[in-house]
């Protein structure tokens, strides 16, 4: 029915434009019929309300408001004429390859018999490497500009991103949390309006990518891996460059060489030491204003002078040095076979390459890969557009693979991902924790619980509606849970449970869909919403959301959420002043588990970090005012099962062992903690746990 309306609409519309003109000049002629003479003037002055006056006067006004229609419609078709135009110009042509296997599919089924016999598919064809442009290899270039055109990648607001590179970004970004988690230090419970800055989420960039990972999941296994073929472990990104390197031209140079730069810092996390060496005009040019504490904070990142400063950071052979050509190339593939670690990439631009060629050919010997931003003489020089699709800029022309390609603020956003936080976590060989009176409260963002008396259990001696939003999310009705049919309704409950004020439709669509259109999305909250009121109408008769002045929220006594008892449980311990330990096992009592475990929601991080270490201060209060150091042993204990990599409830139950006298437990449980933390992907150079140290000689004082 799509087709009809819209012709409809198109009749209608031109009728607005016609049927107005054809009645003021059928009624009462052209608007305009030659100026008016002076006696004209004159009566006009003297009797200027009359019936002739009237009636010019509304005729020029019926024609200056279709005027303004006709400027609207105009505007709006040429608006969708542009849009349309700019969609035209991206649209993929096939490759002569794709054409010629297109015809040749269609007269194969044109001159088919009826009674052909099935055959088995041909296999595919070998991988290919993309990024080889011999003109001897016509077959191999082919497939490669077959394949290398393929967006088997992400798509952000600031440009694309390989899968490979997006997954590496989602799990730098579940590395910052954990980091987060490891150097929090847990507070009094009574300090209320405290806030962390470190519960600052993440840019909204890294959002948008790990939503689209979870909208588009990786390919089952057996798919090729973008990363295979990479010399000593390189990401895809430069193993599909040359070997020698290349220079970048064309509008998206740019925007490839911010991609280059954070593929390989991302890929360099697993390896320590430089993994970039880039100049510092470069790096002006490509993060803009970027503050430099971001750039001192990101590991495995060089920034020098020029190539000669460079060229310390490279092992240059001792012979033969200055030799173009063949020789290069072998003596960089003999010294890459005894690298153990990947040798460091560098990023120049034109001015450096140009202007000392020796030296950038010194340096290319050994360097893992050599980018020049602009021409570059004495190697390959490829086009980039915006989209991040190569050509050759030499005889051939061919195309070659997709690059990743970033504006300046998505390569900021997702830098500040691989940054490390300038904090140090307490040392478990340390003496003694700071004191607690010595802690102080730090200015940031801390989410205030909504004061939600939990009273009576809401509909009365009716049906009743329970929410359970800690441990696994799920939403009961008399006890028996509801199926949720869609994820996007399930975030929606857990993020209504989380701000009980509510939240209007730009916070919801935001915060479940990021990175995506918001004019594209309303349409579909509101289905969302409408399919699960539906379900809970049909289940027990209730509303079970409310909309007013265009915020949601659940339904004021009609739902019960567990997390608004657990909010009620710490605020009651903050201002506890008799018996604070009941208050504070009250408060551990209502934490059955993480705020939607198992859920990697991108904007769940913050809160639900947020609620856990509540629970955190409660572990550790209650260890504080343990009788004994067995009783704040065991306290502590439940807390590292609440969270085992915070590093203070590791160095207080440390402590504790070793005032116990139990040393050999004291080092398991510090070996332990160690491996977890090298599990997780946090190296020995973040770990401040050194298992090769003794704590059998500590002097601890007993708690």
């Amino acid at each position: 029915m799509r087709w009809p309306r819209r012709l409809m609409s198109l009749l209608f519309v031109l009728a607005l434009l016609a049927g107005p003109p054809v009645v003021l000049l059928s009624l009462f002629g052209p608007p305009v019929r030659g100026w008016p003479t002076a006696e004209q003037m004159r009566v006009w002055v003297v009797q200027p309300l009359t019936e002739q006056s009237l009636t010019i006067a509304l005729t020029i006004a019926a024609w200056l408001v279709w005027l303004v229609l006709a400027y609207t419609v105009t505007i709006r078709v040429l608006t969708r004429l542009r849009a349309t135009v700019a969609w035209l110009r991206h649209l993929p042509l096939p490759t002569p390859l794709q054409a010629t296997a297109s015809g040749m599919a269609g007269a194969a089924v044109l001159g088919v018999s009826a009674n052909a016999v099935t055959t088995p598919p041909p296999q595919p064809p070998l991988p290919v490497t993309a990024g080889s442009f011999d003109a001897s290899e016509d077959t191999t270039a082919q497939v490669a500009d077959a394949t290398s055109r393929s967006d088997d990648g992400i798509a952000v607001a600031g440009g694309w991103l390989p899968r490979e590179v997006a997954e590496q970004i989602s799990a730098a970004a579940a590395l910052v949390w954990l980091r987060r988690r490891r150097a929090y230090r847990p507070h009094p419970p009574g300090q209320q309006g405290r806030e962390d800055p470190d519960l600052v989420p993440l840019p909204a960039t890294v959002a948008a990518v790990r939503n689209a990972l979870a909208d588009h999941p990786s390919p089952p296994t057996g798919a090729a891996d973008t990363s295979a073929g990479s010399p000593q472990g390189q990401p895809a990104a430069l193993g599909a460059l040359p070997p020698a390197g290349a220079g970048f031209t064309g509008p998206g140079a740019l925007a490839a060489g911010r991609g280059l730069l954070v593929t390989t810092l991302l890929a360099g996390q697993r390896h320590p030491g430089v993994s970039l060496v880039i100049t510092r005009t470069v790096l002006a040019s490509l993060l803009g204003s970027a503050p430099d504490a971001l750039t001192q904070r990101l590991p495995g990142l060089a920034v020098v002078d020029g190539i000669d400063e460079a060229s310390r950071f490279f092992t240059l052979p001792s012979a033969g040095r200055g030799h173009g050509g063949q020789n290069h190339v072998k003596r960089h593939a003999e010294q890459t076979t005894h690298i153990v670690r990947p040798a460091p990439a560098l990023i120049v631009d034109e001015a450096a390459a140009t202007g000392n060629p020796e030296a950038l050919a010194d340096v290319a010997i050994t360097a893992g890969t050599v980018v020049v931003l602009g021409r570059w003489p004495a190697g390959q020089t490829w086009q980039v557009d915006l989209a991040g699709h190569t050509s050759d800029r030499g005889a051939t022309g061919r195309a070659g693979p997709r690059l990743c390609v970033l504006d300046q603020v998505t390569a900021t956003d997702l830098l500040t991902v691989i940054a490390h936080a300038d904090q140090t976590p307490p040392d478990p060989v340390a003496a003694d924790p700071m004191p607690r009176s010595a802690l102080e409260p730090v200015p940031c963002l801390r989410r205030q619980p909504h004061r939600h008396e939990p009273g009576a259990r809401p509909g009365g001696g009716s049906r009743r509606l329970e929410l359970r939003v800690l441990g696994e999310p799920a939403l009961l009705v008399d006890g028996q849970p509801l199926t949720v049919r869609r994820s996007a309704a399930m975030q929606v409950l857990v993020l209504l449970a989380a701000h009980p004020d509510g939240a209007n439709t730009q916070h919801l669509t935001d915060a479940i869909w990021p990175g995506l259109p918001r004019r594209s999305l309303t349409g579909r909250l509101y289905t969302t919403l409408s399919d699960l009121r539906a379900a809970v109408r049909t289940a027990c008769g209730l509303s079970i959301i409310d909309h007013t002045d265009d915020r949601y929220r659940l339904t004021p006594g009609l739902v019960d959420v567990d997390l608004w008892r657990f909010h009620h449980a710490v605020r009651q311990a903050a201002t506890a002043v008799t018996d604070a330990p009941t208050a504070w096992q009250g408060v551990i009592d209502a934490y059955p588990g993480d705020l939607a475990a198992g859920r990697n929601w991108s904007w769940l991080d913050p809160i639900r970090e947020s609620t856990r270490r509540q629970v955190l201060d409660a572990h550790a209060a209650l260890a504080d005012a343990a009788p004994d150091a067995q009783h704040a042993l065991a306290w502590l204990q439940a807390g590292l099962r609440v969270d085992p990599y915070n590093a203070d409830l590791h160095t207080r139950a440390v402590n504790t062992l070793i005032a116990l006298g139990d040393h050999a437990t004291a080092d398991e449980l510090r070996e332990a903690y160690a491996r977890r933390l090298a599990d997780a992907g946090i190296g020995p150079s973040d770990a401040v746990l050194a298992t090769a140290t003794s704590v059998g000689h500590a002097t601890v004082p007993t708690r």
